[in-house]
């Protein structure tokens, strides 16, 4: 019995001929990227376990991966079709050996690193990698720095899955068919039907994407019924396409979205009579007499979880000092994940959109509202200081076009005691920066300096002997974060001392939090970040209301005297909010979040997802409890939802 199943199945193969290897293929891809799954399922098993999402992972998985591995097949499954008929098939044999060859390399090698990926991003891979591919200097060294575990598990994994899919390749080929003309036609016209088929893998209007198999508040979940290679290759096609949240959330008209907009903004007898920047208006600052200087503090992935102040863990000393001395905000949330996501809210104030931050999108290149250009043009020496290469994520190229006139980076630096894979370490960030804001008090004339940050920043590289560490070992996240205030309260100290000091405003603040992820569809508690503005006349307070990123940038202006008209939608922080007119926003992945003040009962949250129905939320005690929906604030938030991106695509932000 076994040598006859044996002959039928020798014979099967010879009569398909090439056409055996395309379902050898599929058929192992599958069975691969299925176990891959489960193990990520396994691994995530708490989660997973926790909302019973087995079968809705793996129903949803077999679908992504049918829809994978057809698009795959087409290529050459076309390229057979057109050999058979030009009666060249020997010559497809090499073509498609390799092709097949690659992509089975590139399914396993999304599917190895996934683990260390969702460890860092709580996501499969997706358009983060594709963005960091653009620096390959910066990323190489941060990944030969701080994952060489993975680096050896990935290419021990990956050669050992390429020979493996060779031998088999090289086994299951058979160079003709020996079906009749009418057979073989059958099997085409079949095999094409069913690719085109599960490619789209619906019936519907829309070919499948990740909205349909997603299922859960938790976004983890929804990613592990997708595989790697897909995750990446729709994030490319979004990239090309660089949707409008109004594809995503639904549209408003303009002129209800702008009467939204400008309404939250709580601006008394504000007049708005430019249309060609409808939210551009004038602000009256609260600070009278001579300019101040300004000095923003951005610091790389400070979450509020790593400040005492904050109730998070004993790790910045300095920065918690701050928040007694100067104006500390208790409940201030970060537009996104990203550092770029940070410069757009504290630098332009720019709502944050389902695209790429606008320091990175073409049209935002030029003649882009940033604090910088509006300082510039009242006279103010504008800068920008970082210890890596400014021109990572594209910030020399928007900032140089947006009104910063002077741009120092590690190239610059007077000495360098300390390089990491990121640049000069913090401390010699620090020095640099007290040299230039120096330089800058001698001349005469008001400044703005923004400081970027980097050593707390994988793989969390900094001096030795500097600081007590709190874990064991040296190289960790809560180290790294410690150092950085160790840092930052060296050059504070150095700062009061300087001559500077009377005429600055100073603020530290994080650009977001470092490894957001959490069952939930947006982790509001990784959103939360410090904020302190301090200097000589910053009387001490702590800030109890909520509040946004984007409110920093007018504040800011605010208290330096720097009056004048501008298109930022943020409020002045310095001025009285009534408690329930206190409001967040943020921007995870492609779900938009939108908080109100809500009382002791809970803040109200309204989430916006891609091609679903808003739902309403009352976040308390640290969770996300379903209310029923409030249609007055779901507007409000689609309006700000798609301010964004309809203000950058008719230039409404100059």
């Amino acid at each position: 019995m076994g040598i006859t199943q044996q002959l039928s199945l020798h014979q099967l193969k010879t009569k398909l001929g090439p056409y055996w290897l395309l379902l050898a293929f599929f058929s192992l891809s599958l069975m691969m990227l299925t176990l891959a799954r489960f193990g990520l399922s396994v691994w995530q098993g708490e989660r997973v376990f926790s909302s019973h999402a087995w079968l809705n992972i793996f129903v949803g998985g077999l679908r992504v991966d049918i829809s994978t591995l057809s698009y795959i097949l087409m290529p050459a499954l076309l390229l057979l079709i057109v050999a058979s008929v030009l009666g060249k098939q020997n010559m497809t044999r090499t073509v498609i050996k390799y092709y097949l060859l690659i992509m089975t390399a590139l399914l396993i090698f999304f599917e190895v690193i996934t683990p260390t990926f969702i460890s860092e991003y709580d996501l499969r891979p997706n358009r983060l990698f594709i963005e960091y591919l653009i620096y390959p200097k910066e990323v190489s060294k941060m990944i030969f720095s701080g994952y060489k575990t993975e680096i050896i598990c990935t290419f021990i994994l990956l050669g050992l899955g390429i020979k493996a899919a060779a031998m088999v390749f090289a086994s299951q080929w058979h160079s003709r068919t020996q079906l009749s003309p009418l057979k073989h036609s059958v099997l085409v016209i079949s095999l094409l039907c069913l690719t085109v088929l599960g490619a789209r893998n619906s019936f519907g209007h829309r070919p499948l994407n990740p909205a349909m198999v997603a299922f859960s508040t938790d976004h983890l979940l929804n990613d592990l019924s997708l595989n790697s290679f897909y995750s990446v290759a729709f994030a490319i096609k979004q990239l090309s396409n660089e949707k409008s949240s109004q594809d995503f959330y639904g549209a408003l008209p303009e002129d209800q979205l702008l009467s939204t907009v400008r309404k939250s903004m709580l601006l008394q007898n504000a007049v708005f009579n430019d249309s060609s920047a409808p939210t551009k208006t004038f602000r009256q600052a609260t600070h009278h007499g001579k300019a101040k200087n300004l000095v923003i503090i951005l610091q790389e992935s400070l979450g509020a979880r790593y400040v005492g102040a904050l109730g998070g863990l004993p790790l910045t000393p300095n920065i918690d000092k701050l928040y007694q001395q100067g104006w500390g905000f208790d409940n201030l949330y970060a537009t996104g994940t990203r550092s770029v996501r940070g410069i757009e809210a504290v630098i332009t104030g720019f709502t944050p959109t389902p695209s790429r931050a606008v320091v990175k999108l073409d049209k935002s290149q030029r003649d882009f509202f940033t604090i910088a250009d509006f300082l510039a043009k009242q006279n103010y020496h504008t800068q920008f200081i970082y210890g890596g290469e400014s021109h990572f994520d594209n910030m020399q190229s928007f900032f140089l076009g947006n009104g910063f006139q002077e741009i120092v980076d590690s190239d610059d630096f007077a000495n360098i005691d300390f390089n990491g894979s990121w640049g000069a370490s913090d401390e010699d960030l620090y020095t640099q920066a007290d040299i230039e804001l120096t330089k800058l008090q001698q001349q005469g004339k008001p400044f703005f300096s923004l400081v970027f940050s980097s050593s707390n920043h994988s793989p969390y590289e900094f001096p030795d002997n500097k600081i007590a560490l709190y874990d064991n070992d040296k190289q960790t996240r809560n180290n790294a974060a410690k150092y950085a205030d160790y840092a930052l309260g060296s050059f504070i100290e150095k700062a009061k001392k300087s001559t500077y000091w009377d005429d600055t405003v100073f603020i530290v603040i994080a650009d977001h939090d470092s490894r957001v992820s959490g069952a939930s569809l947006v982790p509001i508690d990784h959103f939360r970040i410090p904020a302190v503005i301090f200097g000589k006349d910053i009387p001490a307070k702590r800030d109890h209301q909520l509040a946004s990123q984007l409110d920093i940038p007018a504040t800011l202006l605010s208290l330096i005297g720097a009056s004048g008209e501008h298109p930022m939608i943020g409020r002045d922080l310095s001025k009285p909010i009534a408690p329930q007119q206190q409001r967040a926003m943020m921007q995870y992945d492609k779900n938009f979040a939108y908080i109100q003040a809500n009382g002791e009962q809970g803040n109200k949250v309204v989430i916006l997802q891609p091609h679903k129905a808003a739902t309403t939320y009352i976040y308390n005690q640290h969770q996300l409890i379903p209310s029923a929906n409030d249609e007055a604030l779901v507007q409000t938030a689609l309006g700000h939802a798609n301010f964004g991106n309809i203000a950058y695509q008719n230039g409404w932000y100059h």
